[in-house]
């Protein structure tokens, strides 16, 4: 168990200041948990200045390596990762700090909510990801839902305790993105630790509005999650991983089927017609969620071409990525 009050380390990586992290370091002065270290890791030394933040620079390096950074110098027992473009809510630290009440549970992360603020475009990368056929099984990572335990979870809002961080090295600094991913997997599956997803351990996370900013983004999850597939299977080799790359494929073998077997044709043309009903349906259902006609409008072209772009690079990772590179 941690003790009464312990101090929080809030390590936040990123290139240069700007007005997201200055939005996150207001929200995180505002905490209804009063006990926290802020350590800002840029590139370069910052003229500004912040209250209870150290400013650390670290010169061009990744975030796996700026965590770390920040982790080295950090004084608290818990250290709370949060990306420079997410914001906490207020009660973020006081219920995070309250599940730690095990000594098995060696973390504790919860939802990264898109922002009220975030534009219409961003919304409906916020939107693809929280819908059932966009997100999948992983809805939860962006919209509240309960209680579980998970042996994955991205670091935009992951806190952890000091000594479970160090016991597996820290972050891997040689995968990016993907360094959650490795480290998660140490915890849970080499040092059988625990991580406790909670929905009130809440942040808003701002999107990559679409299209290129966004399927640049989920083109990346999809490299590494395919060369995560084969390395660390225990916790990537996971067929909901795969569907887009099915689809894909499903893509490449119609014009095949049509000159050389027409059932398969007809076969593999009805799976993608449903795949398109489906993804249209899920259009539709956003409007009761979002309340935005332009959200549910954009969200089915976003719902195919994230799918496809994503497919495309996990099966890069999968057969041909040999070392993801910062």
């Amino acid at each position: 168990m941690v003790k009464n009050n312990p101090l929080v380390s809030i390590i936040i990586p990123l290139k240069k200041c700007n007005d997201y992290v200055e939005e996150n370091i207001k929200a995180l002065l505002t905490s209804s948990y009063a006990n926290f270290e802020i350590i800002v890791v840029p590139d370069s030394a910052e003229k500004k200045t912040f209250p209870k933040t150290i400013i650390i620079p670290t010169g061009n390096v990744g975030p796996a390596v700026k965590r770390d950074k920040g982790a080295e110098i950090a004084k608290g027992e818990i250290l709370a990762f949060i990306d420079d473009d997410a914001y906490a809510s207020k009660d973020w630290l006081k219920n995070a700090v309250d599940l730690f009440d095990k000594e098995n549970i060696s973390a504790v992360c919860g939802p990264g909510v898109t922002p009220p603020t975030d534009s219409i475009l961003q919304k409906v990368s916020g939107a693809f990801s929280a819908s059932l056929f966009g997100g999948g099984p992983y809805t939860y990572r962006f919209i509240p839902q309960p209680a579980r335990f998970v042996d994955d979870y991205p670091s935009m809002n992951f806190l952890i305790r000091k000594t479970d961080f160090w016991s597996v090295a820290g972050f891997d600094t040689k995968y990016w993105p993907g360094e959650d991913t490795k480290l998660c997997h140490d915890l849970t599956k080499t040092r059988k630790k625990k991580i406790l997803y909670h929905p009130s351990v809440l942040v808003y996370h701002h999107r990559r509005a679409i299209f290129l900013q966004h399927l640049l983004q989920n083109g990346r999850y999809g490299l590494h999650r395919g060369y995560f597939a084969r390395i660390l299977p225990k916790t990537s080799l996971r067929i909901s991983y795969f569907i887009p790359s099915f689809l894909v494929i499903s893509f490449l073998l119609l014009p095949a089927f049509f000159f050389l077997q027409k059932q398969l044709f007809l076969l593999d043309l009805f799976l993608i017609s449903f795949y398109f009903v489906l993804a249209a349906v899920s259009a539709v259902l956003s409007l009761f969620q979002e309340k935005h006609i332009g959200v549910a409008l954009l969200l089915f072209p976003t719902i195919v071409a994230t799918h496809l772009f994503y497919g495309v690079k996990f099966l890069q990772g999968f057969f041909l990525t040999r070392k993801l590179k910062q």
